[in-house]
């Protein structure tokens, strides 16, 4: 099993990645546009904090919304973060929220397409498993009909 990347390394590639991604979705999508790199750099870091801290909190509190719309609402948050770090960012422009839509969608793709082909998806789940210790599972019988009604329940 190969050693685990330490957190500063990982923090740098997935904002190595995002930068590539907010670069592409600028030259990509009309509406989206930066002055000068020092700009995109900012706005990249900006959007991976905003991703990272207050996109769960949004993406809690507006959990009805991603229920009844099969998880499309994701894309609307995704917009807003990116239409907030244009506005926040002065060297980093977003010209309306459709331009914001579609560079999210963008980046989205983009940064997902990196991770997979670099391998520097950290969020997928490893298991593993310790030979050497053993575990034992104890059933008992279940309870029958004289147990005071306390028995296995069918619902039809």
């Amino acid at each position: 099993m190969p050693p685990k990347p330490n957190g500063y390394l990982v923090f740098f590639q997935r904002w190595l990645v995002n930068t590539l991604a907010v670069l592409t979705a600028s030259l990509v999508v009309k509406g989206i546009d930066y002055d000068n790199w020092q700009g995109l750099v900012i706005a990249s870091l900006l959007l991976g904090i905003l991703n990272a801290i207050v996109r769960p909190l949004i993406m809690v509190l507006s959990l009805p919304f991603l229920i009844l719309s099969l998880g499309l609402f994701t894309l609307v948050i995704n917009a807003a973060l990116l239409y907030f770090v244009g506005w926040a960012v002065n060297s980093f422009h977003v010209d309306s929220f459709s331009a914001a839509f579609w560079g999210g969608l963008v980046i989205s793709f983009v940064s997902t397409a990196v991770q997979w082909l670099t391998g520097t998806n950290t969020t997928s789940a490893r298991v593993q498993v310790n030979t050497a210790a053993t575990t034992t599972i104890t059933r008992r019988p279940p309870k029958g009909p004289g147990d005071g009604g306390n028995g296995p329940v069918i619902d039809v």
